[in-house]
């Protein structure tokens, strides 16, 4: 669980270096973006942040984005997780043989390319994050390993997001 929800640009602009980091490495799992990207700070606007969040994922090394791909669970291994809602793990089909052929898809893919299948599946159905699945699987590896960044990019959005809470940030009812 996010220890760090709705803070607020201004509060995450502010905090000390080390919970800046920690807040973070909560939506990207890689202490070097996190450090990297908490150093930048203050950022002017959300929009500056996420940008600068993208740029800092595309410059890290394939070896960092492995890394990174070790934290994220397999395709429904929590079925309908608020938390994750739109991440692959939190897909779930109530036909059996359509969470198994996701399983076998998810273990082909990682036979394939040697890293763990990641989308952002927001709105998707389990068909349809099988299906694409299927279709990532006739890609080179270079091909591949763009696809995968552009995806962990949307995760950390919508997770950094998530992290600060809204534009303006929250009303307070007084």
């Amino acid at each position: 669980m996010l220890m760090h929800q709705g803070v607020g640009l201004e509060a995450f602009n502010a905090m000390p270096l080390r919970k800046a980091v920690h807040a973070v490495f909560e939506c990207c799992y890689s202490v070097l973006l996190a450090t990297d990207l908490a150093k930048l700070r203050p950022f002017p606007n959300h929009d500056s942040l996420f940008r600068a969040a993208d740029q800092l994922l595309f410059d890290l090394s394939e070896e960092s984005v492995d890394t990174i791909l070790q934290a994220y669970p397999d395709v429904g291994r929590r079925p309908g997780s608020e938390k994750s809602a739109a991440e692959q793990c939190a897909i779930w089909c109530d036909q059996p043989e359509m969470m198994q052929r996701l399983a076998t898809a998810s273990k082909d893919y990682l036979d394939h390319f040697g890293l763990g299948f990641v989308m952002f599946i927001n709105g998707y159905n389990a068909e349809q994050v099988l299906a694409t699945m299927t279709d990532r699987l006739h890609n080179d590896l270079e091909t591949e390993r763009k696809i995968v960044r552009n995806e962990l990019a949307k995760i950390n959005r919508t997770r950094l997001e998530r992290m600060l809470g809204p534009e303006g940030g929250f009303d307070n009812w007084v």
